[in-house]
């Protein structure tokens, strides 16, 4: 039997990843090509037993150190934007709501290199449900422009990360409603319905602070058609990540301005569809309404 002598050229591509290609010579001369299997993503989800309203990062490590091509994401086949964050690492955060089906949701990453397919379970989840009277009209509060401006807004996604670490909280006022209550109206179950953030009992004019770096991307007044919301102020924290502050009394930044961690934007109170001095801190991923507590802890 003829020995055979291997080179390997790391640095060349061999099909979907950057594989390994082996020449294989033996010596009466003859040349054979073989192609060793690509090196693969690592990939880390957190948190790793999500349940429903949490928010899944996917954090993507490439092996290759020479990787520059962003990884696609999927979940259960929707892909979820991603995003650079240094040493030739990326992620993606996964947004999880009241509305979504617990169970087995299959996570994809693929690019350079090999494919990686993971699954993770999506647990159960328990939210309060509250019951609703509605007085006739009184569903019918709201603006086209008041509604077209706020579904605008939700949709960002912009390339630039201002948030680091944890999120602050945005009012030192007691939680008088947490996020995913569900409601019934007039004694009939609402489907799309869960309360879409969490709510500080605070009195009027008490401080609002931006919970993370961002740039205002909305400033919506009373007196423009914010008859829903109220006095509203929306933070783009990048990448994706929102939050929207509703039902201010005042309001002390304008449309463009970058805000630090902390810093006053507003002050507690009542307006629009309010029954009561609060605000209403709503933290949006990828346009769906997340918890924003683990946030608080996590940060991702």
């Amino acid at each position: 039997m003829l020995p055979l002598i291997l080179t390997n050229f790391p640095n060349l591509r061999s099909g979907r990843g950057r594989g390994l290609l082996l020449f294989v010579v033996s010596l009466a001369g003859s040349l054979w090509l073989a192609i060793a299997p690509a090196q693969a993503y690592e990939v880390a989800i957190n948190p790793p037993d999500p349940e429903l309203g949490d928010t899944i990062a996917v954090t993507v490590q490439a092996v290759n150190p020479g990787s520059t091509q962003v990884p696609t994401v999927t979940a259960n086949d929707q892909a979820y934007p991603t995003f650079p964050i240094g040493n030739n690492r990326f992620q993606a955060l996964i947004p999880t709501s009241p509305l979504d089906p617990p169970g087995r949701i299959v996570i994809r990453v693929e690019g350079e290199e090999r494919t990686r397919n993971l699954a993770v379970g999506l647990r159960n989840r328990r939210f309060p449900t509250q019951r609703i009277t509605l007085s006739p009209g009184s569903s019918d509060l709201g603006t086209d422009h008041e509604f077209a401006r706020v579904a605008a807004f939700k949709d960002l996604v912009t390339p630039e990360r201002y948030w680091s670490g944890p999120l602050l909280r945005p009012s030192q006022g007691r939680v008088s409603t947490e996020y995913g209550i569900r409601r019934y109206y007039n004694g009939v179950f609402a489907e799309d319905y869960y309360h879409r953030g969490v709510d500080y009992a605070a009195g009027t004019g008490s401080p609002v602070v931006a919970p993370a770096a961002g740039r205002i991307a909305l400033v919506g007044r009373v007196a423009d058609g914010f008859e829903l919301h109220g006095n509203t102020i929306g933070i783009d924290h990048g990448q994706g990540l929102l939050s929207i502050m509703i039902h201010l009394s005042r309001i002390e930044v304008n449309e463009g301005d970058v805000v630090q961690a902390g810093q006053v934007i507003g002050g507690v109170g009542s307006t629009g569809a309010s029954t009561g001095p609060h605000l209403h801190w709503g933290l949006y991923v990828n346009g769906v309404a997340v918890d924003p507590v683990p946030w608080r802890y996590q940060g991702f």
